[in-house]
């Protein structure tokens, strides 16, 4: 025993062997721990945030803190073991409180350390957004589809320009309030600087007052068209048909012109068909009435549709074919158009026409 008490207490570059011992230590247990104290901690966090909440487990709670609160823990047990060891004075190392390397590890190891916290803030946001949004998608009601993540970009905002004053204040050494001060004098030109991130945050408040269209409508706007999926800080973004996402400024949802397809009640369909010049004119009355009968008795269409014999083409008898579907959606309008196209087909061949296509007729005479 006395022999193991003189070797911790033997001096190694002004240190202990024992709070050698204990650093290192510290720094295995914390390797091997981290994980069940991760799990520990998130499963009493979860206790204390959603323990009444079932539409976000305890699992996806889990994925979401596991990793921060293991960083966090991982930077506590590291502290720890430090807080034990001293630089050898021979060094000669300058006070923490002037450059060097002694205020590079407390400063960088604060950073990290306040950023670990934070993360932690974070995530615990996106845990409550998910439980806010799976509320929503209960409803029928789109506005909360489209208030809630610009809530939690609003709030998450928030908590990262609160870590940057902490940062500033406790790592930098900054006078926050003082730049606060400054900010406010030089605001002028700050919002001079940033006129069009203003403009577009200024639109997202326009978009969310007057409702011009919600997540999930289809809208078409600068020639864009396609379903509103976000409604964010900056911009707007896009679903197309083709399954791209457009990303459009805020700014420019309220000043272009904006067709809120989700709106229409219904959806127009106009195009013409052009059948051969020997259809005699009581096949062509026929093909018209047939048509006309088609359109009037489709159950997703109404009475207003128009089937006229129109134009005289270059190679084609034109008829014009005009008829309005019971629904916005797209889905069913692509689904009554082939419909009716297939029985125009079926109409056109029963009496005994065809449809034209562009040719020229060449007489040689003798």
């Amino acid at each position: 025993m006395e022999h193991l008490n003189s070797f911790l207490k033997t001096e190694y570059l002004d240190n202990y062997f024992q709070d050698y011992l204990i650093f290192i230590g510290s720094i295995f247990l914390g390797l091997v721990f981290k994980g069940l104290i991760s799990k520990y901690l998130s499963n009493s966090l979860y206790k204390l945030i959603g323990r009444k909440e079932t539409r976000v487990g305890s699992e996806e709670f889990a994925k979401l803190l596991v990793k921060p609160i293991s960083s966090f823990v991982m930077l506590s047990v590291l502290f720890f073991g430090a807080s034990h060891l001293e630089f050898p004075q021979s060094w000669n190392m300058v006070n923490s409180s002037e450059f060097g390397v002694k205020m590079i590890i407390n400063k960088g190891f604060s950073l990290f350390y306040i950023c670990s916290i934070f993360w932690i803030l974070i995530r615990v946001v996106d845990y409550i957004g998910l439980i806010l949004i799976r509320k929503a998608e209960e409803t029928d009601n789109k506005i909360d589809d489209q208030l809630i993540p610009f809530a939690l970009e609003i709030i998450k905002f928030i908590v990262y320009v609160f870590a940057i004053c902490v940062i500033l204040g406790k790592v930098m050494g900054v006078n926050v309030v003082a730049l606060t001060t400054g900010l406010g004098i030089g605001g002028i030109a700050l919002a001079m600087a940033s006129k069009e991130s203003l403009e577009n945050l200024l639109g997202s408040f326009t978009i969310f007052l007057d409702q011009p269209f919600t997540v999930g409508d289809t809208v078409t706007v600068a020639g864009i068209t396609g379903m509103v999926e976000k409604v964010g800080f900056r911009s707007t973004r896009i679903r197309t048909f083709d399954r791209s996402l457009v990303t459009v400024p805020n700014k420019k949802m309220i000043d272009a012109e904006l067709d809120n397809l989700g709106l229409r009640p219904v959806r127009r369909v106009k195009f013409h068909i052009g059948i051969t010049y020997d259809t005699s004119i009581d096949q062509i009355k026929n093909i018209v009435n047939d048509i006309q009968d088609i359109i009037d008795s489709h159950p997703k269409t109404n009475e207003e549709g128009k089937v006229r014999f129109q134009e005289f083409g270059s190679s084609s008898l034109d008829i014009l074919i005009v008829y309005f579907v019971n629904s916005p959606s797209w889905e069913d309008l692509i689904d009554v158009k082939e419909d009716i196209n297939y029985k125009i087909m079926e109409i056109v061949k029963r009496y005994q026409s065809d449809f034209a296509f562009p040719s020229t007729t060449v007489y040689l005479q003798k």
